[in-house]
């Protein structure tokens, strides 16, 4: 497999790569295990511009990460590439609003209304620069699925319609709520973090196999489950934006130690066990570096010795039902 591989999103025409480019880490925002580490501007521009420089074409991002700092550096980044180099995506469901009197920062509110999606495209296309974006996401919506449904669909639909949005869908960190708007919504594609992974394959047997079979695209955020697949399981290892609890250290040391013994990095496994499944088109991790970005190239590439997979399965560390990818 190559990292800069395109898979076409559903039926719509458009084409990512199956490695992509996620986010958040190059809002400026700080990981929550190193408040200390952020990116600077020149450098997340530098580092998106590596990334299409290496043949990577998909880019996501969203008016939450860095409050409206990720599109804006996204923006800054873009000008001056051809609109045709890359497959951008963004996030409708979060209005930005201004600093509070006393205040240096912006905030952010969810509103999933029909005139809360508009003015939030919008914003999304100033601070980006662009006259269409490729895919727009109602991004997390857990608690307002009916006017998720209801609202803010039919504005993407009608955006699409216009031809300012190439394909839509929803990106959450839960697979049951994407598979209720999978039957009941007009989706191309959806993004689902950390859902699917060498840890949690709870998408596996009811949410993968539907898209498969509707010809819906999915692409994979939180690939390292938020750091432990990155980091293993060390002290201070984080699952799904939270302290690892013991069970899934343990697991991850079991999964890392299986990896070890066959010569191969545990990041590796981790994204290129997600792209196996036929229902996933593309993998985002992030990174705050041009060197991690160039890493990620690396790992998906790396040749890996198909009975890796097989111990994995034979210890039941993963799911037997699971694809797993040719050696």
């Amino acid at each position: 497999m190559r990292a800069t591989d395109t898979v076409e999103i559903g039926r719509t025409g458009l084409r990512v790569t199956r490695l992509g480019l996620g986010g958040v880490a190059l809002s400026g925002a700080p990981p929550a295990t190193d408040p200390e580490r952020t990116t600077a501007e020149r450098d997340a521009v530098a580092l998106i511009q590596r990334s299409l420089a290496l043949g990577v074409n998909y880019l996501d991002t969203a008016p939450m990460y860095g409050v409206g700092e990720s599109e804006a550096r996204y923006g800054e980044a873009l000008r001056g590439i051809p609109r045709g180099d890359y497959v951008l995506s963004t996030k409708v469901g979060r209005v930005l609003q201004p600093p509070a009197p006393g205040s240096a920062k912006a905030t952010w509110a969810f509103d999933f209304s029909a005139r809360g999606v508009r003015e939030s495209f919008k914003a999304s296309l100033g601070r980006l620069g662009l006259e269409r974006v490729d895919i727009a996401f109602v991004h997390d919506p857990d608690d307002h699925y009916e006017q998720a449904l209801k609202e803010a669909f039919p504005v993407l639909v009608e955006l699409r319609a216009a031809g300012v949005v190439g394909a839509i869908g929803a990106g959450m960190n839960q697979w049951q709520m994407e598979l209720a708007f999978a039957r009941e919504g007009d989706c191309d594609c959806f993004l689902l973090a950390g859902r699917y992974t060498l840890l949690d394959q709870t998408a596996l047997s009811e949410f993968l196999p539907y898209c498969v079979e509707r010809a819906i695209a999915v692409v994979a955020g939180g690939p390292y489950n938020s750091g432990i697949l990155a980091v293993g399981a060390r002290s201070g290892a984080t699952f799904n934006y939270r302290a690892a609890s013991p069970e899934m250290m343990d697991k991850a040391a079991q999964i890392g130690e299986v990896c070890a013994r066959h010569g191969v990095p545990l990041k590796a496994a981790a994204l290129q066990f997600i792209l196996a499944h036929p229902a996933i088109v593309s993998v985002i991790p992030g990174a705050r570096s041009i060197q991690e970005v160039e890493d990620n190239v690396r790992m998906v590439e790396l040749p890996i010795p198909g009975a890796l997979w097989e111990d994995l399965k034979g210890s039941g560390l993963i799911a037997d039902a699971a694809p797993t990818p040719r050696s």
